[in-house]
């Protein structure tokens, strides 16, 4: 099966905005990722809800949230209603995270969990087989453009044994740093989802740059 690719439009040029939409519905990308930080639980401000449903009227691929922020539950059921299909929010932000977890399923969604590169796997244990995705940051997140973590493929090794020791279901997507050499070994460790933002957009050619990292 190949890679499931989810690129990030938190690297692109919002003034044109449309002109990176239609990259990604002429590419071969599977998702469409969104970063929402709130300057909060990130150091650092992204985008809301006036470019999520900009981007909803335009989008040909199911949006990927990752929402980067705190108090994560008062922003479901407005993403549900703006055709987000996959809500992801961090387990740092998240003191009951199991009915989190439900309230983005409840609302038709599906739901991941992202761990900061400090946050163990283990910890994920008694709601991995609630999960339909797990996010391993492979940088701290906040911003893009950053120097892969190292650690991030043995991590990714960590949880798909977990995944697999409860036979769980949920996806492993990886967001930070990905680019052809590291998104090799992330796949080779486990991954089945690469999220790109800068990699992509910043190639001569980012329709043939995703495809090449869907062949990974």
């Amino acid at each position: 099966m190949n890679t499931i690719l989810s690129p990030s439009i938190l690297s692109v040029d919002f003034t044109n905005l449309q002109q990176s939409i239609d990259i990604v519905n002429r590419s071969e990308a599977d998702w469409l990722h969104l970063d929402v930080m709130d300057g909060v639980f990130v150091p650092n401000l992204s985008f809301g809800f006036p470019i999520i449903e900009s981007v909803a009227k335009t989008t040909q691929k199911p949006m990927d949230a990752h929402l980067m922020v705190i108090e994560p539950d008062k922003y479901i059921n407005r993403l549900r209603d703006l055709g987000v299909s996959r809500v992801t929010v961090h387990y740092e932000a998240c003191p009951h995270l199991h009915r989190t977890i439900q309230a983005i399923q409840k609302a038709g969604m599906k739901a991941g969990v992202a761990l900061n590169p400090h946050t163990s796997v283990p910890l994920l244990t008694d709601v991995i087989t609630d999960l339909d995705l797990v996010l391993i940051m492979s940088v701290n997140p906040g911003y893009g453009g950053q120097t892969f973590i190292e650690n991030s493929c043995p991590k990714i090794a960590r949880l798909k044994a977990l995944i697999e020791s409860q036979h769980a279901s949920a996806l492993i997507q990886v967001d930070g740093g990905v680019n052809f050499e590291t998104g090799r070994r992330l796949v080779d460790s486990g991954a089945n989802v690469l999220v790109a933002g800068s990699f992509v957009f910043s190639s001569t050619d980012p329709v043939d740059t995703i495809s090449k990292l869907k062949q990974l």
